[in-house]
């Protein structure tokens, strides 16, 4: 099964033709495929079922992927300071852009990896098919900022603020968001296994078919959160604050509750 998955994510990316993310993007996100059918496998599913779901998981590819042009992003050339599209399809690895104003900034296609992004704005700013594995976005400020089939695993997010964020088929795999402050943020089918949620502040956030696989959210204060057809019964609420309606829900998903406070 492994190589049909590998043709349909190759597949779903040939219509954009070649970017600077795209190797990155494509391994990652084959890797969430085959644990997903593995997962699926293991629930006793059939082959055929489980490459159903999977594939199902990772949703409407031209709608991931409008944001991406295959030809512009090859042909593209840097503009003024100030255009929102200087980032696209470019790599810039290991980038110092801390504290940068990046409001609108579209980093579509882009490599990134282990770019440092702490204390910057990006208000409004689009990361599609975009690898940002080991990125650094301690006490950013995320406000309506876009994440789509992009590749954030390792990713440092300490601090940092996340308002009406979207991020739908991406990796935030063993990513950290500590002490970092959620809210008003929706999370499709995104991939948060073994991701920190220490000590963070999480409201009216919905994780809807995520991993949340051995992610813990140790002290951390969740109100008005759902994690509609996730599976939380491997994540980690010890010592976490969580309101009543939240609290009953989790319990109804079988997560384990015994340390928590119930406010």
């Amino acid at each position: 099964m492994k190589k049909e998955l590998s043709k349909f994510i190759n597949d779903a990316f040939k219509p954009y033709g070649e970017f600077p993310a795209r190797k990155d993007v494509v391994q990652e996100l084959m890797s969430n495929l085959e644990e997903k059918y593995n997962d699926l496998k293991s629930n006793g599913l059939s082959d055929s079922e489980a490459y159903q779901q999977t594939i199902d998981s990772f949703g409407d590819v031209k709608e991931i992927m409008d944001e991406i042009d295959g030809h512009s992003l090859q042909g593209d050339t840097p503009r003024s300071a100030s255009s929102v599209h200087k980032f696209k399809g470019i790599a810039i690895e290991s980038a110092d852009l801390e504290g940068a104003q990046l409001s609108e900034a579209n980093f579509s296609g882009s490599a990134l990896q282990k770019t440092n992004f702490s204390n910057a704005h990006l208000t409004n700013a689009t990361f599609t098919a975009a690898a940002i594995a080991k990125g650094i976005f301690n006490s950013a400020q995320l406000v309506g900022t876009t994440f789509t089939a992009s590749d954030v695993q390792n990713a440092q997010l300490t601090g940092a603020t996340l308002v009406r964020v979207q991020a739908k088929s991406t990796s935030f795999k063993s990513a950290s968001f500590e002490h970092a402050m959620i809210h008003e943020s929706t999370f499709k089918t995104t991939d948060f296994t073994e991701a920190s949620f220490n000590n963070s502040t999480i409201t009216d956030t919905i994780f809807e078919k995520s991993a949340t696989t051995n992610a813990t959210f140790q002290g951390a204060t969740l109100t008005n959160v759902s994690f509609h057809n996730s599976d939380v019964k491997k994540a980690n609420f010890d010592g976490a604050t969580i309101d009543k309606v939240t609290y009953a829900l989790l319990l109804g998903m079988k997560a384990n509750l015994q340390n928590v406070t119930v406010q």
